[in-house]
């Protein structure tokens, strides 16, 4: 694989999905942050920082949820339907090229993304004068990212061999079963049926556990102490060690692929 012709390729990709107009997703945060800024005082009272705390960084959340998600699963579809996928493949340009190249210009925009929602949500918390713990916000975002990424892995390895409506359905599932994998174990282990129990293990080691990388409640509330850094480093390379191994997977379905 040749890295300066993959990077010169994800910067395309990076500058193609900016000039979708991506970026006004940041304009909408901000307005969602400006209403929620006025709205939740009136009902939640001595609440409201808290609620606004956790308000902001479930929507950041959510956006780039959907921006990983909607854009991921199209990247390598849409050049299959638009036939581009024949000139690229013609020039000297590997598939392990294209591939990584469209998880590393996708990367970069959700990147972009979450650090210029960030930003905007800071500003606002400084405006209301919210206290906020800076070093926990700080991880929560980045882990944020990191958990983001790795769905967007997860959208284009399935992608790859999928058309993009399916490939959404399926990446959004692996979201939500990969938020609640620790907890199918733990029901695995009461229902004490062995059957039950096989089951959730293969599906928790099947499935990405992104609890390790949800940061949000304790940032916010405070329910418990950050993990340590040794823990926050180990839930960092899982991450990208599950990452890895997707984008080699989609690698391998999409070297036998014809078109």
């Amino acid at each position: 694989m040749n890295v300066i012709r993959t990077v010169v390729m994800a910067k395309n990709v990076f500058q193609e999905v900016i000039r979708d107009r991506i970026l006004y997703i940041i304009g909408f945060y901000a307005i969602i942050l400006a209403i929620a800024f006025r709205a939740i005082p009136e009902f939640a009272g001595t609440t409201s920082n808290k609620i606004f705390l956790d308000f902001g960084l479930a929507t950041m959340n959510v956006i780039g949820l959907i921006v990983a998600i909607f854009i991921g699963t199209g990247l390598v579809n849409k050049e299959i339907e638009k036939r581009t996928i024949l000139v690229l493949i013609a020039k000297p340009i590997s598939r392990s090229e294209f591939i990584a190249s469209k998880y590393l210009g996708l990367s970069a925009v959700i990147g972009v993304l979450i650090t210029a929602m960030t930003i905007i949500y800071l500003g606002f918390l400084q405006v209301g004068q919210v206290s906020y713990p800076i070093t926990s916000i700080f991880l929560a975002t980045l882990f944020l990212f990191l958990q983001l990424c790795l769905i967007t892995a997860v959208a284009i390895t399935l992608g790859v061999f999928t058309s993009s409506l399916i490939a959404t359905a399926l990446t959004f599932a692996v979201y939500l079963m990969g938020n609640v994998t620790q907890d199918l174990v733990a029901l695995g282990k009461l229902s004490q049926n062995p059957g039950m129990e096989r089951i959730t293990q293969s599906l928790y080691l099947i499935l990405p556990d992104l609890s390790r990388l949800d940061l949000k409640n304790d940032a916010v509330y405070g329910l418990q102490a950050l993990p340590d850094p040794i823990t926050l480093v180990t839930n960092a390379g899982y991450s990208l060690l599950y990452s890895f191994m997707l984008l080699a997977i989609a690698i391998l379905i999409f070297l036998r692929r014809e078109f």
